[in-house]
């Protein structure tokens, strides 16, 4: 894969290094809604996660890149591509900023370069993401990067011990 840079960031493959903050971000239960995550995950796991990932989209359907910022070297994110169909050309897309490092236009960022990725390198169509309503922080991000917002799914994602809707934003490139 090519250097993925623009502005503040470039988006890199997954390194042992980053197990431990992996597994930080993945047993934040406060994250757990709005991932596959549902239990605590070992650091162990994490780091057998990280050691066998392959990072071929053609083959694994999906892809994990970490957001890194430029100027420090710290990794502040993941932006990943899953459910990748390479007959009809589309993915859905996720992206996560840790807490301490949002609002600096890191998610924008990260979001331009995997279009740019999937629509050039990969030959996507499109790219679709899954947001929960009451996530204004990124309805405002995929809505400012051209993305639809195409249907509300009602009670889709578990919150405690309520249900919440979501919306399903889509982006196809011309």
């Amino acid at each position: 894969m090519t250097e993925l840079t623009l502005n503040n960031i470039s988006l890199r493959a997954l390194e042992p290094d980053d197990t431990d903050t992996l597994y930080i971000w993945e047993n934040d239960p406060s994250l757990w809604p709005y991932g596959s995550t549902r239990a605590p995950m070992s650091r162990h796991q994490i780091w057998q996660y990280v050691d066998s990932y392959d990072g071929d989209i053609f083959a694994a359907h999906q892809l994990r890149l970490m957001i890194v910022d430029k100027e420090t070297s710290a990794a502040v994110g993941t932006v990943d591509l899953y459910e990748y169909d390479p007959r009809d050309g589309h993915a859905m897309v996720g992206i996560f900023i840790d807490s301490r490092f949002r609002r600096r236009g890191y998610a924008s960022s990260a979001l331009k370069l995997i279009e740019d990725y999937a629509r050039r390198t990969v030959g996507m169509h499109q790219l679709a993401a899954m947001v929960a309503v009451d996530n204004q922080a990124s309805v405002a991000l995929f809505t400012k990067a051209g993305f639809k917002s195409r249907a509300c799914l009602r009670s889709w994602i578990k919150k405690g011990r309520h249900y919440c809707d979501v919306l399903v934003f889509q982006k196809l490139f011309e």
